[in-house]
């Protein structure tokens, strides 16, 4: 199969043809790590129902919408916050990411339902089904990488009685911005080249712009080509991803790639653009080590603070590219200075 094509996968008859499903779902995954699912078991009416629900919240004010702010555990709600290291700049949009956890930093991140009035429910309940998916998937892959049918869903899923803290899969709605009546270039993204985190990503993409670049060899190789492929989907397709963690999880036999997403130019489509992704990611304690221990052991939680870290150093070297040059001498003479919010300020004197 070229690496240009992102095949699409049918699970139509899952019961009878899941030989076949699996093969083409690994297939697909060791070489462009990316394709499309139709026939799957979400009515295209409950997905509608999603994106009516995600276009309700981002209708809000904003100060209602920052009621639950982005808490630094991947949690609520952001503006032009999300800075990719590719671009060094804040894609245009904003989003809102939610979770299964029952305990404090999952229950500030929902909006409250005097503010969006049955939000938490119809949201969970999308959730499940999106997951219900994710977990026939995942197990396929399991089994065709030789490993226990459960290795994933066991990984990324809580036990339905328990608090689901250890959860840290998750859903976002996301709005981008519209760019009506500019001309922003071929060099500007709605979201910048980027690969994801997660084991497996389920993304619902309304209208076009998606592409992906096919070619990362290790989950840890941080560069990307330039040949890049616009992802058709047909309406209620699921696109699916491999993610960071499961090419590790994999032992690198699985591909996670890189994806952008372009902004329209003049005679394009260039209003806002609403997408919902649902994001499996290893559970906080759970160990990714893949079968043959090409990598050491790590927890998900783990990865996903490692994961963090080295996307907000990469995109500060970026944007160091886009200010100005400190000459070394003034670097110098400023040493014993510290930085205040107007400049420099001489550091507190101890007593």
């Amino acid at each position: 199969m070229p690496l240009s094509e992102v095949p699409q996968i049918s699970l139509r008859d899952f019961a009878t043809r899941r030989e076949a499903i699996k093969d083409e779902i690994i297939a697909a995954s060791s070489d462009i790590g990316f394709f499309t699912l139709i026939d799957h078991s979400i009515p295209i009416e409950d997905i509608e129902a999603a994106f009516a629900l995600s276009q309700r919240f981002f209708d809000l004010p904003l100060f209602i919408k920052q009621k639950t702010p982005w808490n630094g555990k991947n949690m609520g709600h952001e503006f032009r916050s999300q800075v990719r290291p590719s671009t060094g700049y804040a894609d245009p949009k904003e989003s809102i990411q939610l979770g299964f956890g029952l305990g404090e930093d999952m229950t500030k991140s929902w909006p409250l339902d005097e503010d969006c009035p049955g939000f938490r429910k119809d949201a969970e309940k999308f959730m499940k089904q999106v997951q219900g998916v994710s977990v026939q998937v995942m197990e396929l892959i399991a089994e065709g990488l030789g490993m226990a049918k459960d290795t994933f869903t066991e990984g990324t899923v809580c036990p339905e009685e328990s608090d689901k803290e250890d959860s840290m899969s998750t859903l976002r709605l996301l709005k981008y911005h519209s760019c009506e009546g500019q001309d922003l270039g071929d060099n500007y993204f709605r979201a910048g080249a980027h690969a994801d985190f997660d084991v497996l990503t389920l993304l619902f993409p309304r209208e076009d712009g998606l592409e992906v670049c096919p070619g990362r060899s290790i989950s840890t190789d941080f560069g990307y080509g330039d040949k890049w492929t616009k992802v058709i989907v047909p309406k209620g397709a699921i696109v699916c991803n491999i993610g960071d963690q499961l090419m590790r999880w994999s032992d690198d036999k699985l591909k996670s790639t890189f994806h952008r997403v372009t902004c329209p130019r003049p005679g394009e489509y260039q209003g806002d653009r609403y997408s919902i992704g649902f994001f499996n990611q290893a559970r906080k304690n759970a160990d990714m080590q893949g079968p043959g221990k090409v990598y050491p052991s790590i927890t998900g939680a783990e990865f996903i603070a490692q994961a963090m870290l080295r996307n907000y150093n990469a995109a500060l070297e970026t944007a160091k590219l886009r200010t100005f040059e400190i000459k070394p001498e003034t670097i110098e003479a400023n040493k014993d200075f510290v930085v205040s919010g107007t400049g420099l300020a001489r550091p507190p004197v101890a007593v």
